[in-house]
C-alpha cells in the first residue's frame, strides 16, 4: 500500500471515529471516547494539522489529553457524561418496551459509570499538569 493511500484511508478513519465520537456524546450505546482516541490515533499518523487540530478543540482537546496523559477525567466532565449518560438512557428505557433491551441498556450504563469511576480524578482548580 502506498504511503499516500493509506495517509488517505487513515484521515478517513479518523473522521469516522470523529463522527461517531461525537454522535456517542448523546447516544449512550456509542462509546465516546475509543472513538475519539482512536481518532487521534489515526490523525497522529496521517496529518498533524487534523491531529493538532483535534487536540487543540476547545471541547474534545482537554477530555482527550487527560484520557491520553492521565488515564483521568476532570470531576466537571465526569458529572456532566454520568449525568447525559443516565438521561438519555432513561428516555430510551422509557420509550422501549422490550425487557432484554431495557436490561442491556442498564448493563452499558453501569459498566461506563465503573469506567469512569475508576479512571483518576483531576480536579477542576489543579493544573492538569
Amino acid at each position: 500500500m502506498s504511503s499516500r493511500l493509506k495517509k488517505h484511508l487513515l484521515i478517513l478513519a479518523g473522521s469516522l471515529a470523529l463522527i461517531l465520537g461525537i454522535i456517542g456524546v448523546v447516544l449512550p450505546v456509542l462509546p465516546t471516547t475509543p472513538f475519539l482516541l482512536l481518532a487521534s490515533y489515526c490523525y497522529m499518523r496521517s496529518s498533524k494539522r487534523l491531529y493538532d487540530w483535534l487536540m487543540n478543540h476547545k471541547i474534545l482537546g482537554p477530555y482527550l489529553y487527560d484520557y491520553i496523559t492521565y488515564r483521568g477525567v476532570r470531576r466537571k466532565a465526569r458529572t456532566a457524561a454520568l449525568s447525559m449518560l443516565w438521561l438519555t438512557l432513561s428516555i430510551s428505557m422509557i420509550l422501549v418496551d422490550h425487557f432484554h433491551i431495557r436490561l442491556l441498556l442498564v448493563f452499558i450504563g453501569v459498566a461506563v459509570s465503573i469506567h469512569l469511576f475508576t479512571l483518576k480524578t483531576i480536579e477542576s482548580e489543579q493544573p492538569a499538569d
